[in-house]
C-alpha cells in the first residue's frame, strides 16, 4: 500500500502541505483533488520522492522513500505536471534510456516496450524527436515512461491534461484496465475524470485533507442528490409547471432555463421525488422532453467544501 503519515511541506513562513495522513490500498484509484494552490503536485512529489518533505513519512510498498528511495521507485511509477522529458531525443530512444533506468533486459525488455507503445498509439511518432509532438502527445509519452517497467504503484499528476476528448477517453480506458492489479493516485482538477475512473476521492485545501469519501458519498452532499430535471418540448408549458412543481411539499426549490425549456426541482432534505413529479407531468399532460434523476453534482460539492475551508 500506499501510506502517508503526518506528511508537511514548508518553504519558510509557507505550508504548502500541512500533517498529511492517509493511505492507498491495492486495487484503489484514488483521485487527489485540489483547487490550485491546495499542495496536490507537492504531495505527489514527496510521495514520489522528488520533494523531501519538512516532517512526516510517505511509505510506497513497505519501504520509506526518504530512507529507501531506490527500492521504493522501483515499484513505482510517476507522471509529474506537464510530462517533462528530453525534447532532443526521439520518442523510441526516451523509451529505450528509461528502460535502461528501470534495468529491463531481454525478452522482458522488449514485451514491455512494445506493450507501452501498442498501448499509447506511439507507433507513428517513434522516429520524432519529443520536441517536435504536440502537447498531446508528450503527455502520452509521459505516461508510457510512467508504466515501462509494469509498476505496482501508479503516481498521475494531472495525467490526461492537453488530451482531445478521445485521447482523454483512451487514458481513462487504461487506467481502469490496470486499477486491478495496481495502486493508483491521480492528482486532477478535473472532477469528470473522478467520476471516470477513481474508486474514491480526497479533497485538499490550503495543504489540509477536508474530504475523504468515494465519490458516490460525496455527491449525497450535493443540494442536488435526488434533484429531477424536467424538459419540456412545448415552452408553453414551462412557467405553469414551474408554479405547480415548486407548490409540492417535496420539493425546496425550482432552477428554471428558459433558453433551454429545462427546470430542475431541488428536494427537500434530499428526499425521492422523482415518482411524485412523474405522476404530477403525466396528469397535467405536459408535453416532457427529458425526466431524469440526479445523483449529485461533484463540483458544487467541491466549491462548498473548499470554500469553507478558505474561509469564503
Amino acid at each position: 500500500m500506499i501510506e502517508i503519515s503526518h506528511l508537511t511541506k514548508r518553504y519558510g513562513t509557507l505550508t504548502a502541505v500541512d500533517d498529511v495522513s492517509f493511505r492507498v490500498s491495492h486495487g484503489e484509484v484514488l483521485g487527489f483533488l485540489g483547487p490550485n494552490g491546495a499542495g496536490k503536485s507537492t504531495t505527489m512529489k514527496m510521495i514520489a520522492g522528488f520533494l523531501a518533505p519538512t516532517s512526516g513519512t510517505a511509505r510506497v510498498c513497505g519501504y520509506d522513500v526518504e530512507q529507501e528511495p531506490l527500492a521504493a521507485k522501483r515499484c513505482m511509477g510517476y507522471l509529474p505536471e506537464g510530462a517533462p522529458s528530453y525534447g532532443e531525443m526521439t520518442v523510441l530512444g526516451f523509451l529505450r534510456f528509461i528502460a535502461d533506468v528501470r534495468e529491463l533486459t531481454g525478452d522482458r525488455r522488449r514485451s514491455r516496450l512494445d506493450d507501452v507503445i501498442e498501448r499509447l498509439q506511439l507507433g507513428g511518432v517513434l522516429g520524432q524527436t519529443i520536441e517536435t509532438l504536440s502537447k498531446g502527445f508528450r503527455r502520452r509519452v509521459g505516461l508510457a515512461q510512467a508504466i515501462v517497467h509494469d509498476p505496482q504503484v501508479l503516481i498521475l499528476d494531472e495525467p490526461t491534461d492537453g488530451l482531445d476528448p478521445n485521447q482523454k477517453h483512451e487514458v481513462r480506458s487504461l487506467i481502469n484496465a490496470m486499477r486491478r492489479d495496481k495502486i493508483i493516485v491521480i492528482s486532477t482538477h478535473i472532477l469528470e475524470e473522478v467520476d471516470a475512473v477513481c474508486s474514491r476521492a480526497i479533497i485538499i485545501a490550503n495543504g489540509r485533507i477536508v474530504a475523504d469519501e468515494e465519490p458516490k458519498s460525496l455527491e449525497t452532499r450535493s443540494r442536488y442528490h435526488n434533484a429531477v430535471t424536467v424538459g419540456f418540448a412545448d415552452a408553453a408549458h414551462l412557467p405553469l409547471a414551474c408554479v405547480a412543481i415548486e407548490s409540492l411539499p417535496q420539493v425546496a426549490a425550482v432552477e428554471l432555463s428558459e433558453r433551454d425549456r429545462r427546470l430542475t426541482a431541488l428536494p427537500r432534505d434530499g428526499q425521492l421525488i422523482l415518482g411524485t413529479i412523474s405522476d404530477l407531468a403525466r396528469q397535467q399532460k405536459w408535453n416532457v422532453s427529458e425526466l431524469h434523476l440526479e445523483s449529485g453534482r461533484l463540483d458544487e460539492v467541491f466549491r462548498t467544501i473548499t470554500h469553507a475551508a478558505e474561509g469564503r
